[in-house]
């Protein structure tokens, strides 16, 4: 049933509602009794993996039918079954990128509006006047691909609005962005609620940047049980020793990990007038300089849309040079070419590893175990090596409850600990990550980082790209900052 003509905010209730994915032993969400009332502003918490992308997926009505999982109880959004009530739920994910579906900005726009059937002469004046609810001030034919990451997302919120949803759904919605980034999304959508007066749930785990717009917190446990719920002032001091215990992010918590540590180690890996792209012509940046020192961290820093990822994956072997030269050390390349990108695979493997911005884009096994040991069987380790170490990554990164998981259905956060542990499972010299810490809660944030720094003291080198101020705190023992103008060393920790 299609109601896009229904704009008043809407109710939510669970009654004993639960959600378990197929060949998995644990519910992902359990025995949730849940009312939203209309109009009310939620921010959902919980800690990674707790089931509260689930619970936002089943409310927008794409969790997927009995081929994918298993149901309990009930999830009702205005008295029906979210499935039956297309249109009233919005939902924003967390990566801009995944977005756009058309490739200019007024189409994008309108295409959630033309799947619901509204009129072809309405349409239009939606498309205007989500977009100026967003702030978002470009031209209708503007290329989707020119945006920066606030825009896309913006963009994203834009087309969610257009469709005049009852129930705004945001999914981590400033995960992958820079602050200027943040700050435009967040503030895109303290606009939008006012305007629209749709009911709003947020999934976020830096609670900071949504606890003045809210009314409401409501907390899940690892298990997928409430937890807490109430005003967020209450919550976050009534319940304060269960939110930690949990691994919760508190507005005034700061992670117990090292600070970052000055270093003077020779280069490991160095590049000389340095031009990269994705395509051959199409440079992002040119006349690069910068050295990556051995048995160190170095944080990659900068605004979205400059080519940080573009660099990671160049400096990582993964992408050519467009011009100048990356060389690795002799250290690094044991007796190979000292140009990365010329290194086969199993090469690259044993000496340089890669965290994708998006796990996904390096899942090829089918459950969460047999992705930890893709590299290691192609470099042929004999199997007590290969499951010891398998094991090891497994307890260290929590991932130990989901070893026979498809790993497409983890949460963010699990599949990001997931890519790492990937990764570290061939003990590459040199780590290259991309946001290695997006969708990760206070405990699961700061086991990773102590990991890396691990890595770090016994000699290995890292460089993460990270809008994540509190990462450059305890991994930035160098801080590079790539901007339009070129790049440079940074002081202090703004992302």
């Amino acid at each position: 049933m299609t109601t896009a003509g229904d704009t008043r905010p809407a109710r939510v209730e669970a009654r004993g509602w639960g959600w378990r994915h197929t060949g998995r032993l644990r519910w992902a969400v359990s025995g949730l009794d849940l009312t939203i009332e209309p109009g009310e502003h939620v921010l959902l918490l919980g800690p990674s993996g707790a089931g509260k992308s689930t619970l936002l997926a089943a409310l927008a009505g794409v969790v997927g039918g009995e081929e994918e999982g298993e149901q309990l109880g009930e999830l009702m959004l205005d008295g029906v079954p979210p499935a039956a009530a297309r249109g009233r739920a919005g939902l924003v994910l967390q990566d801009p990128d995944a977005q756009a579906v058309l490739a200019r900005v007024g189409d994008d726009v309108a295409f959630g509006c033309e799947n619901l059937g509204v009129p072809r002469e309405e349409i239009w004046a939606r498309v205007a006047e989500a977009l100026d609810a967003v702030g978002l001030e470009v031209p209708l034919d503007q290329p989707t691909s020119q945006l920066s990451g606030g825009q896309r997302q913006r963009l994203a919120l834009a087309g969610v609005l257009a469709m005049r949803p009852g129930l705004l759904l945001l999914d981590e919605p400033t995960a992958n962005l820079d602050p200027a980034g943040v700050v435009e999304v967040r503030e895109a959508v303290a606009r939008a609620a006012a305007r629209t007066g749709a009911t709003l749930v947020v999934v976020e785990h830096r609670v900071s940047v949504w606890a003045d717009l809210v009314d409401r917190v409501v907390v899940l446990d690892g298990e997928g049980a409430l937890l807490a719920d109430g005003r967020p002032r209450d919550v976050f001091t009534t319940h304060r020793a269960a939110l930690e215990a949990a691994g919760v992010w508190l507005p005034d918590a700061s992670p117990d990990v090292p600070a970052a540590a000055p270093t003077h180690e020779p280069a490991v890996i160095t590049a000389a007038g340095l031009a990269i792209g994705r395509r051959r012509d199409s440079v992002v940046r040119a006349g690069l300089e910068l050295a990556i020192p051995d048995a160190a961290s170095t944080v990659i820093t900068g605004p979205n849309g400059v080519g940080k990822s573009t660099l990671a994956l160049t400096l990582g072997g993964l992408l050519p040079p467009l011009g100048g030269a990356v060389q690795a050390s002799d250290r690094l390349a044991r007796g190979l070419a000292p140009q990365p990108h010329r290194w086969r695979s199993t090469q690259l493997l044993t000496r340089i590893g890669t965290v994708f911005q998006e796990p996904e884009h390096s899942f090829v096994a089918r459950t969460v175990r047999d992705e930890i040991a893709v590299g290691l069987r192609a470099l042929k380790t004999p199997r007590a090596e290969l499951d010891a170490r398998a094991d090891e990554l497994l307890a260290r990164l929590r991932l130990e409850h989901l070893a026979l998981a498809n790993p497409f259905t983890l949460s963010g956060g699990e599949k990001r600990r997931l890519s790492v542990a990937a990764v570290l499972a061939a003990r590459p010299p040199l780590l290259v990550l991309d946001e290695p810490t997006f969708g990760q809660d206070r405990a699961t944030w700061t086991e990773l980082v102590r990991l890396l720094r691990g890595l770090v003291t016994d000699g290995s080198a890292l460089v993460s790209v990270s809008h994540d101020a509190e990462l450059v705190r305890a991994l930035g023992d160098r801080v590079l900052r790539l901007e339009p103008a070129g790049l440079r060393e940074q002081t202090g920790v703004a992302a």
